[in-house]
């Protein structure tokens, strides 16, 4: 249970970082999906490069996480992708 928080909190603060990195604005709630599809595509690099000894999923970090989510914002800022603002 408590690695779904853990999930949630990194989440948040890579949307946090990577909206205010592309100057985005967008709901508490879109900055946490945000931040775990950017956890999710880190993670898939980094299990490209460095595979994890005994776990089956490798964790992205904080900065994975963060890349991730950049790549995300960029990616529907160039498809004209909006998401619903304060």
């Amino acid at each position: 249970m408590f690695h779904l928080i853990w999930y949630l909190f990194i989440g948040l603060i890579s949307g946090v970082i990577a909206k205010s990195v592309m100057h985005e604005h967008m709901t508490m709630f879109w900055t946490i999906v945000l931040g775990i599809i950017g956890s999710i595509l880190g993670g898939a690099v980094t299990h490209m490069f460095s595979r994890p000894k005994s776990e089956r999923y490798h964790p992205a970090g904080l900065i994975f996480s963060t890349l991730g989510a950049i790549l995300v914002l960029f990616l529907c800022y160039k498809l004209k992708i909006r998401f619903p603002q304060v």
